[in-house]
């Protein structure tokens, strides 16, 4: 056997730059770089490494760890996880900073994977900088806190064991089932340590998308089930869109009259003009959706995890009798609320579907009351997003201005507060991924990182960020790394002095107006921030807007800048689209000093009446 001897931190490197991948016939990379900020747990080790495969595994520096992942994690979605990035850090605070990102990607079920530096295998000079020891095992590090938000986690303590770690992370990062974050812990002395390791481990491999055929029993029941459906449903999800099922959907969706509604992931699995799309599904759902919703005897989930908002807590499909047909590739969610399960891959499971329903169509009168649905709702959204003249606009009117300015073409990005519900609603979205939202942690701060991330996967594209202040105060500096980079950002931030979202829901429960909105806030003075100087130092373009005509104007001077440009406008904190939506399930205090508390409590208690259990 032929060996060759290298660092551990050197084979790592030069085993992920031989991974491939086949997308549509077309070989590429599967990794499309390693984000990393050097410190003394990898700068080494992994910093050498790395120098020496730049010119096949590309090396990208940012300011921020956690952005750095977003950035990875938005890749990744955005390449529909067929290709993926990793992030490498020092020990100590750069690798905790990956914590909340790698809950991110497990819980959006996206591939990402993380190295962290970590404490010395030998421990001859424990307690070394940044080191956090534990009183009763020698064993802990900082970094086992990545354990339950990790897919896979190994620390490597010997050179060795990086060659059946790497086999385990790939099986990990490429399976449609299993797919999430891997960390692999480096030890800082093991990064340096040499061993001979076999030629054939970097062997260039070619990961193709495994897809997964239904059980034979398992579609017998789900066409059993459809056929005998008198207001059967689909839910989208974002599995669709990563099993490249679009079309599949659309045919499925027209050869049997059935309509279709999108959770936030799933969002653009269908172009929005589809007659059959009928728009957002749940908590922020269209009127057209959710009005099916509720009658559906028959739910087929493609692709979906079904959480809350999804579901309206589980309150929305209040059809005694109705049943979920749970087509996913991943059997911990296709059983979900004792679906049927139908175990597969999307595109598969949706064409072997439609082979055995044969010439079956809904009822005619089903599927033309969701096109007149989705012809009331479509007129509620150009009146949600039609500018007027009120002096502080609404999030849908900045939503409707940036609509007809990059039109259904341009990829959307969002993630926290209360946009991603009006863009859930709003956003008239074009191709499959021209909408990406991160709603599954709802996490605030991957706007601009994610921008970033989707335009490395997608540089031909126009990429439009839209954040809101608090959002933006977050995590910012990845403006400065998209100016460096050459990835030009459109960036809308959306000023409404404060949390906004969680300050209507604390109202909508009761609450007095209290630590959201800045005006609520302890504070001896109220803060003037100049967002526009902020982003100007980071090197953008920025300017502010002082209305809807305003910001039309600005958005088209971005799409002709030549880098990132930030624009921001002032808008109303209270102002939400009051159509469509469903109610979620936000505990209300059972007792407190005010009244409003107590009324929301008996609504609230009102409400979980109609939540489904069981089937």
């Amino acid at each position: 056997m032929k060996t060759i001897r290298l660092t551990m931190a050197q084979a790592l490197t030069r085993f992920l730059a031989a991974q491939k991948t086949e997308i549509d016939g077309h070989v590429a990379p599967l990794f499309g770089g390693v984000w990393a900020i050097f410190g003394h747990g990898n700068v080494a080790g992994m910093g050498e490494a790395l120098y020496q495969v730049r010119d096949t595994l590309p090396t990208f520096r940012a300011h921020n760890e956690q952005a750095m992942a977003h950035a990875a994690i938005a890749y990744a979605k955005a390449s529909f996880r067929r290709r993926m990035m990793a992030v490498t850090t020092s020990i100590g605070p750069g690798a905790t900073n990956l914590v909340t990102a790698a809950a991110l990607a497990h819980v959006n079920r996206l591939p990402l994977l993380l190295l962290p530096g970590d404490v010395f295998a030998n421990r001859r000079p424990d307690p070394v900088l940044q080191q956090i020891e534990d009183f009763g095992d020698g064993t802990v590090s900082a970094n086992d806190c990545f354990r339950p938000v990790s897919r896979y986690f190994d620390r490597i303590t010997r050179p060795e064991q990086i060659i059946p770690a790497l086999a385990r992370t790939m099986s990990v990062l490429t399976d449609p089932a299993e797919c999430g974050p891997v960390t692999l812990a480096l030890c800082q002395d093991v990064q340096a340590e040499a061993f001979d390791y076999p030629e054939a481990f970097f062997v260039e491999r070619v990961w193709r998308l495994r897809r997964p055929r239904p059980a034979v029993d398992e579609l017998a029941a789900a066409v059993a089930a459809l056929r005998g459906a008198q207001a059967p449903l689909i839910v989208a999800g974002g599995g669709v869109l990563y099993s490249g099922a679009s079309a599949a959907l659309a045919r499925f969706a027209e050869s049997h009259g059935i309509p279709v509604a999108e959770t936030q992931a799933g969002k653009s699995s269908l172009p929005a003009d589809h007659p059959l799309n009928m728009g957002s599904i749940g908590v922020t759902g269209s009127s057209a959706a959710n009005a099916l919703a509720e009658k559906a005897d028959v739910i087929l989930a493609v692709g979906s995890r079904l959480q809350d908002f999804t579901t309206g807590s589980w309150a929305l499909f209040k059809n005694a009798g109705s049943r979920i047909i749970g087509l996913n590739v991943q059997p911990f969610d296709a059983a979900k609320h004792r679906a049927l399960p139908l175990v597969a891959d999307a595109r598969v499971g949706l064409d072997e579907l439609s082979v055995e329903l044969g010439a079956w169509r809904a009822p005619a009168g089903w599927t033309a009351g969701g096109e007149r649905g989705r012809g009331e709702w479509l007129g509620a959204v150009a009146a949600a997003t039609a500018p007027t003249n009120a002096e502080l606009p609404s999030d849908g009117q900045v939503i409707g201005a940036v609509q007809r300015a990059f039109g259904s073409s341009g990829i959307v990005v969002c993630a926290a507060g209360g946009l991603p519900g009006e863009l859930h609603k709003l956003w008239q979205a074009g191709g499959p991924g021209t909408y990406h939202l991160e709603y599954g942690y709802s996490c605030m701060g991957y706007e601009i990182a994610g921008g970033l991330g989707v335009k490395m996967a997608r540089p031909d594209e126009d990429v439009v960020v839209m954040v809101g202040d608090g959002s933006y105060l977050m995590l910012n500096s990845e403006i400065a790394t998209s100016v460096m980079l050459g990835l030009k950002l459109t960036i809308v931030v959306l000023d409404n002095r404060g949390y906004g979202c969680i300050n209507r829901l604390q109202m909508a429960t009761g609450g007095a107006n209290f630590n959201n909105l800045l005006k609520d806030t302890r504070h001896v003075a109220l803060p003037d921030i100049d967002f526009v100087a902020h982003a100007g130092s980071l090197g953008a373009i920025a300017r502010k807007v002082a209305s809807i005509a305003d910001l039309e104007a600005g958005l088209a001077d971005a799409r002709a800048n030549d880098r990132t440009t930030v624009l921001v406008i002032d808008t109303d904190p209270l102002i939400t689209t009051q159509e469509g939506g469903h109610w979620w399930d936000v505990a209300v205090p059972e007792v407190s000093r005010r009244s409003e508390v107590a009324d929301a409590r008996a609504a609230y208690e009102r409400a979980l009446a109609a939540q489904r259990l069981v089937n």
